[in-house]
């Protein structure tokens, strides 16, 4: 682990940010790459095809490993989706809310994980024994040295970064008592892929990197726009009062091609503004034209990001004021006129599609959407169970497919069989729980034979046994559906 010391710290204040490789990332990565994890693998660094290779020749070399793999790989093919990114995404998820080997504990109750890590947390239980069975361990001890020459790479690029953004804002990382800021580098994903997570006070940022050879970006940018949000996330919370004020700016971004965070809290919206903002005054050399960098502002607006503007020329006045950003801060927000930026913003065109935000969030709030809306549904309140199955939906929290679901459900509660079949068949197409599609099938085959479409019926529940016949309970329920018609129960007299 190296830590890097902050440009303003006094010796013996040691910084929060940490540049480091992880075990547990390795682990869980190495895993997924034996079970057909390929995404990018010739264009990944040699040590990661080398040390699959090495992982092979110690499944092929005991029986009992090649056993503990055929349970973990049949677990990570039954959770995978369509999209590649979001398999590696839920994976990094994971490793990053597991404790170090070899048991792999999850640091928190399954309610208060991330929601991408819920979905696969039964992975670690099956990850313990195949890292002991396979000799991941002294794969990772062959590979210690490789490793640490990677951290090596970055050490030097990264130390300059965080002195370059402290010295432009004027503000020193290492007063962020009780926070982190932790890069881990491994070699064990798509280079292609980069990924940043906010859970409470900590900020991580995985790096899977190019062949040196390559010539490649050890993308500094990407690390130090989550290193933006690590320094102003905190000032946007102190402000909170200053926050509500700029509340009415959500309007103008309704039809925004945003993500839905940044359409419902003000707060995310203003500090990715002025991350975008400070990023397009400070990247590149010093002599790039100002007509590009007015470009990319108006990029930035008509994606909706709408402050990037004001923002961009208020860093103007900033840079040359001995103030730093948290004194400067409350100036920022205080001076927005809403109702010209609300006009402004009314009269934008926006894009088609904005680029995706790279930093993803975890509130413990939104973690736990979805078991709130299962209890409501249990205890009779479907209505309540709706509304927020709808807000994960709309704030893209969790298991999309699990929220399909409980709409699903309190549909049957209210008896709209229409209503229910439609929301089946969407988390049947968007969930990667194998238990959410396979009672998914389940009950679209009930539905089927309340309709006597007896033959469609029985292509739900054989879809159903296909999908978690390893669940006794959907075992159950399919087979029973597949000897006769399903008959709703009667009601008591």
């Amino acid at each position: 682990m190296i830590g890097l010391l902050g440009p303003f710290c006094a010796a013996e204040n040691t910084s929060q940010i940490t540049l480091d490789t992880s075990e547990t990332l390795f682990a869980v990565l190495t895993a997924i790459n034996t079970c057909g994890y390929d995404q990018d693998l010739n264009g990944s660094d040699a040590m990661r095809s080398n040390i699959r290779a090495q992982e092979q020749k110690n499944l092929q070399a005991s029986e009992e490993a090649q056993g503990t793999a055929t349970t973990l790989c049949g677990y990570y093919q039954a959770h995978l989706g369509q999209d590649g990114a979001r398999n590696l995404s839920q994976y990094v998820s994971l490793a990053l809310s597991l404790q170090a080997p070899p048991h792999f504990l999850p640091k928190a109750k399954e309610d208060e994980l991330p929601p991408d890590a819920a979905s696969v947390v039964g992975f670690a239980a099956v990850l313990e024994r195949f890292y002991d069975k396979a000799g991941l361990h002294a794969v990772w001890e062959q590979n210690k040295n490789a490793y640490a020459a990677l951290t090596d790479r970055y050490h030097e690029p990264l130390a300059k970064m965080v002195f370059d953004t402290e010295i432009y804002l004027k503000l020193a990382s290492s007063g962020y008592l009780g926070r982190t800021f932790t890069i881990y580098l491994d070699f064990m994903g798509a280079p292609s892929e980069i990924n940043a997570r906010n859970y409470g006070s900590d900020y991580y940022v995985v790096i899977f990197p190019s062949p040196a050879s390559s010539g490649a970006s050890l993308k500094m940018d990407q690390i130090r726009h989550t290193y933006l949000h690590y320094l102003l996330d905190p000032l946007a919370e102190k402000h909170f009062s200053s926050m509500k004020r700029l509340d009415p700016l959500l309007v103008s971004v309704k039809n925004a091609p945003l993500e839905e965070s940044f359409k419902s809290d003000i707060s995310l919206l203003v500090t990715e503004c002025l991350v975008r903002a400070i990023e397009i005054r400070t990247t590149g050399p010093k002599q790039t034209a100002e007509a590009m960098r007015a470009q990319a502002v108006d990029d930035a607006v008509h994606q909706g990001y709408i402050l990037t503007r004001y923002f961009y020329n208020t860093l103007v006045a900033f840079e040359k004021d001995p103030a730093g950003i948290r004194s400067a801060y409350s100036g920022f927000l205080d001076n927005i006129d809403v109702k010209r930026e609300a006009k402004t913003a009314s009269e934008l065109k926006y894009a088609a599609a904005a680029t995706q935000e790279l930093l993803q969030l975890s509130r413990l709030e939104d973690r736990q959407i979805l078991v709130n809306a299962e209890k409501r549904l249990t205890a009779g309140d479907t209505k309540g169970a709706q509304e927020l199955a709808q807000q994960a939906l709309q704030k893209k929290v969790g298991d999309q497919g699990r929220a399909l679901f409980i709409l699903a459900e309190a549909a049957v509660a209210n008896k709209d069989m229409a209503g229910a079949r439609d929301n089946f068949q969407k988390a049947i197409q968007a969930g990667t729980d194998p238990k959410v599609i396979a009672w998914s099938h389940v009950y679209l085959g009930r539905i089927l034979d309340l309709r006597e479409e007896r033959e469609a019926a029985l292509d739900q529940y054989r879809a159903a046994l296909n999908a978690g016949g390893a669940l006794p309970e959907v075992k159950e329920a399919a087979e029973r559906g597949m000897q006769k018609p399903y008959e709703p129960p009667a009601k008591p007299r």
